[in-house]
């Protein structure tokens, strides 16, 4: 046992040190002849052993007498450790390039390959709405039973939907959204896109697309994003809006008269409400084939999920 142990880290040690390769080299003959069903007879463990224990007896006789008598065992149990270390560590790295997390789909604990939590940091939907936190309890996020039918939409007749639940005012709604545009386009998927107003007043802007939806579909996609890409202070100020009209050509009267109208905010408020049902706790959250992806993740996320590489 103290050889495996001994090939993994005189291995990495190697990398560094001329010395320390003769050694994995040494501890890589031993563990060859082990797993051949031969006994290693290098003497390689004897002398890793007595370098342990010399370097014990310095600072204490005690303690290299008690590792002397406790030697396989203690081997064991830094064998299992280290098989252990190396099994949470691989899958952290696996749940990271899949999920964007080291801790798995939407969660939000350490992880030292995204420090800040930077790939689940959304905006409250909650009555206390603030951009940039992360998630705080495990929530059943779903689409089952919800109506999605007034929502714009792109049908492409392929097997995969992709769902896009963001809030215009959120910076990372709108981080995550030029990586799903280009998902769609890439996978040629089916797109669903839904405004959620999580934080400040973006409702008018909800409704002002809802019109435009419905008085100029054709263009409706490319008002949708100038309002993710465009500067944000400029989109939110609603004085800009009737501008902003202007400039897709659109009948500004028309497009106001519709939003202002008792049918627009009543259509609105109930996608709200229907988003509501699927129990997002912020935005964005992006449903690809009906697994809820919460916070911008890396765009090698979204594709996988696409491409079916999650197993668990």
């Amino acid at each position: 046992m103290p050889c495996i142990v001994a090939l993994i880290v005189f291995g990495i040690m190697g990398i560094f040190s001329a010395s320390h390769r003769a050694l994995a080299e040494e501890a890589f003959g031993c563990v060859f002849k082990r797993i051949t069903f031969r006994p290693c007879n290098t003497g390689f463990a004897e002398k890793i052993k007595g370098k342990i224990l010399s370097k014990l007896l310095v600072r204490s006789a005690f303690l290299a007498k008690m590792v002397n008598r406790h030697y396989e065992i203690l081997s064991w149990i830094f064998f299992i450790l280290m098989v252990g270390s190396t099994i949470w560590v691989g899958r952290g790295v696996y749940n990271f390039y899949v999920y964007g997390s080291c801790n798995g789909l939407n969660e939000s604990g350490f992880c030292a390959f995204d420090p800040s939590g930077e790939n689940n940091k959304v905006t409250s939907v909650g009555d206390d709405s603030s951009c940039g936190i992360t998630q705080q309890s495990e929530q059943n996020v779903t689409l089952e039973n919800i109506n999605l039918s007034g929502f714009p939409a792109i049908n492409t007749g392929s097997k995969d939907t992709v769902v896009f639940v963001g809030c215009y005012a959120c910076d990372y709604s709108r981080k995550a959204y030029p990586d799903i545009q280009k998902l769609v386009k890439d996978k040629k998927s089916n797109y669903i896109f839904a405004h959620y107003p999580a934080k400040g007043d973006t409702m008018f802007l909800g409704e002002a697309g809802y019109c435009v939806q419905k008085e100029y579909p054709e263009k409706f996609w490319e008002f949708n994003d100038y309002l993710f890409t465009a500067d944000k202070d400029y989109v939110l100020n609603k004085s800009n809006l009737d501008e902003i009209l202007s400039k897709f050509g659109f009948d500004v009267k028309k497009i106001s008269d519709c939003a202002n109208s008792a049918e627009t905010k009543t259509a609105v408020q109930d996608q709200t409400t229907e988003l509501k049902k699927t129990n997002l706790y912020g935005t964005p959250t992006i449903f690809i084939n009906g697994k809820a992806f919460v916070g911008p993740k890396p765009y090698r996320v979204y594709r996988s999920a696409i491409n079916k590489f999650i197993f668990f």
